[in-house]
């Protein structure tokens, strides 16, 4: 018989220190304290280092020749060329979404949808893009398209830390919820065109939020330098 083994603790670590990076504690182009983080977590260096692997596969992490690892800078190009793509991907999720879900599958979007907009009344902003992420990822369960999750969700942790951490004005945030009340209609109608069209705008309109925030590079050369 073939024991099914643990889960590796390399893996372990790579949430951990992908935590770390999404939560601010490692900042964009912070260079990455390796004894440190081996101490913080009681481990050696060979599963940090399979971690930092996996966290530079994923476009979170990158190496420096000869001088270990850095969190990876954010660039308004680089995160643009990302929600690009993601954007198509969720657009297409919005279109299949309208032709697979069901009536249960949008009852849980609306208590979803519901429960954003408490978190919303109360200006509570961490436990909104908390459940604003949950109602993005059931539409895109609904696609039912197994290599289309994949691909976005890949791209998605490359810009989680923009798309769910950026400090909204009142404008802003109200725009989002205005979008989220459209997705919801669209639904509703079971009109895929809409929806696909409504979430690649609504996508679109993250990428100018960061980028007045602050929170991702202008100068691609700067940022791109050591």
């Amino acid at each position: 018989m073939e024991k099914i083994q643990p889960r590796s603790l390399y893996l372990e670590v790579a949430d951990r220190v992908r935590d770390l990076i999404e939560q601010g504690s490692l900042l964009p182009g912070e260079k990455i304290a390796e004894k440190a983080l081996c101490e913080r977590f009681g481990v050696s260096r060979t599963p940090l280092r399979e971690a930092l692997k996996v966290l530079t596969s994923e476009g979170l992490v990158e190496n420096l020749p000869n001088r270990g690892s850095r969190v990876v800078r954010l660039t308004r190009l680089g995160v643009k060329n990302t929600y690009d793509v993601m954007g198509a991907l969720e657009g297409l999720s919005g279109e299949l979404a309208c032709q697979n879900i069901s009536d249960k599958d949008v009852a849980e979007i609306r208590a979803l949808h519901t429960r954003m907009l408490q978190h919303y009344q109360r200006k509570e902003l961490t436990p909104y893009f908390e459940v604003n992420q949950q109602i993005h990822e059931r539409i895109l369960a609904a696609s039912d398209n197994e290599v289309l999750i994949e691909m976005y969700n890949n791209l998605s942790q490359r810009v989680k830390r923009v798309r769910y951490s950026v400090e909204m004005g009142q404008a802003n945030w109200a725009k989002a919820v205005a979008d989220h009340e459209a997705m919801l209609e669209a639904i509703d109608a079971r009109d895929g065109k809409r929806l696909g069209d409504i979430l690649r705008a609504h996508l679109s309109h993250k990428l100018e939020v960061a980028a007045v925030s602050g929170i991702i590079d202008e100068d691609v050369a700067t940022a791109s330098g050591s």
